[in-house]
């Protein structure tokens, strides 16, 4: 292998312990390797960060082993006040060749594979993005909570009699959600109450939902009920302090996604969750088939024997691309537009799934073009090109037609 840098440090991580090799020498030449071993403790952290500066090595590579690279990262971009290049390499690009393997050889490998320039580093955004980043999923995770204690209750009405989702499309809105305050309290409800608690037009169908919750509840079942509710609404309560928490955050990139809520079918919250996973500095990234290949939005390449195996698409980013994907959906339900009918057309070929997915990656391709660019999104633009279609499609038919004879003259 031909080296490029002249010293290269390796980190071998795990859980407890950190092994760092140090290679330095003249390119072309017998390297001379330094190995430490330190403990995942900050001061130890500390004391590694600080041998490689003494060192003077501004070139570190280390695995991405689970959550125990952060910790790690965090601590040495600061050193040379930022002037260092980290690279978090997935595991499987570096593999060694089997044999004896140890924790020393590992990281003497992974510095020898770095000073020959052979490791790409993974996406790691700027600092203040990874911390939006934490927000955002965090927030992703108590809707999911929400969902489930929504499911819970639910369940728990289903088990006790009470059929209360069957007449009420959405049981904790402000109809159903008075019903159960009123199971609750009382443990069953009559008509009169009943009246009361529901709204709108949710009392035309006032008869049915009696019948539907026409039980009554036990003490046990009560406390039960009011334990979970209590659960839900301060599940409730914790998400509204972490939109606060995002609406406070999200000032920082308030041009850009201003940007984004410029295209259709994208709000502020789903702005936030994209500039979160891909910051809104296109740098990294070459070209748009880059950020696309990187969000498991491009189909595989599985190719052995002139055989070509499964091309689905690959994992890549499982939070960026779920969020593509639903706001995918959205605009495929809107009409007269350029992404709609594009993904109609896509979809009588390949079917709605490989459709919705080709249209998450065309909005991916826009959204990296308008975060490099500046610009906010255009539906104008894309007229040009819609007529060019329609014009090579009038061109196509009238050939068809003169082949069999006809002669096709347009209307004045």
């Amino acid at each position: 292998m031909k080296d490029l840098l002249e010293i290269s440090c390796g980190l071998d991580v795990h859980k407890e312990k950190i092994v760092a090799c140090i290679l330095t020498g003249p390119l072309g030449k017998p390297t001379r390797s330094e190995i430490r071993e330190f403990s995942t403790l900050i001061p130890d952290m500390i004391a590694l960060r600080n041998w490689i500066v003494s060192k003077n090595c501004h070139h570190v590579a280390m695995e991405s082993t689970g959550i125990y690279w952060m910790p790690i990262y965090e601590i040495l971009e600061d050193a040379f006040y930022g002037d260092i290049t980290l690279l978090v390499v997935n595991a499987r690009h570096m593999k060694n060749v089997p044999g004896k393997k140890t924790d020393m050889r590992d990281s003497e490998w992974i510095s020898t594979l770095l000073r020959a320039g052979l490791l790409n580093g993974s996406f790691i955004p700027e600092k203040r993005i990874r911390e939006f980043r934490d927000l955002n999923r965090y927030r992703k995770s108590v809707i999911r909570d929400i969902t489930s204690q929504k499911n819970r209750i639910e369940k728990f009405l289903q088990s006790s009699g009470f059929r209360l989702s069957s007449f009420i499309s959405d049981i904790f809105g402000a109809s159903g959600r008075n019903i159960i305050l009123h199971l609750i309290e009382h443990g069953q409800i009559d008509k009169t109450a009943l009246d009361s608690c529901l709204k709108t037009k949710t009392r035309n169908r006032i008869d049915e939902i009696l019948m539907s919750v026409n039980g009554t509840l036990s003490e046990h079942q009560k406390a039960f009920l009011r334990i979970l509710m209590t659960h839900y609404d301060s599940l409730k309560k914790h998400l509204a302090e972490i939109e606060t928490s995002l609406e406070e955050d999200m000032a920082p990139f308030a041009l850009q996604v201003e940007q984004l809520n410029s295209i259709y079918g994208i709000s502020t919250t789903a702005s936030c969750a994209i500039i979160a996973e891909i910051g809104i500095d296109m740098k990294p990234f070459k070209t748009a088939e880059h950020i696309c290949s990187w969000a498991g939005l491009c189909p595989g390449n599985n190719e052995s024997a002139g055989k070509r195996k499964s091309t689905s698409v690959t994992k890549g980013n499982p939070y960026i691309k779920s969020m593509l994907c639903e706001i995918a959906w959205v605009i495929a339900g809107k009409r007269n537009t350029y992404l709609s009918a594009w993904y109609w057309r896509i979809k009588q070929k390949k079917g709605a799934k490989k459709a919705i997915v080709a249209l998450a990656r065309k909005l991916l391709v826009i959204i990296y073009t308008m975060l490099k660019q500046g610009t906010v999104f255009d539906e104008s633009c894309f007229e040009t090109r819609r007529k060019h279609c329609e014009q090579k499609q009038l061109s196509r038919y009238i050939r068809e037609l003169e082949k069999h004879g006809y002669h096709v003259e347009a209307q004045s």
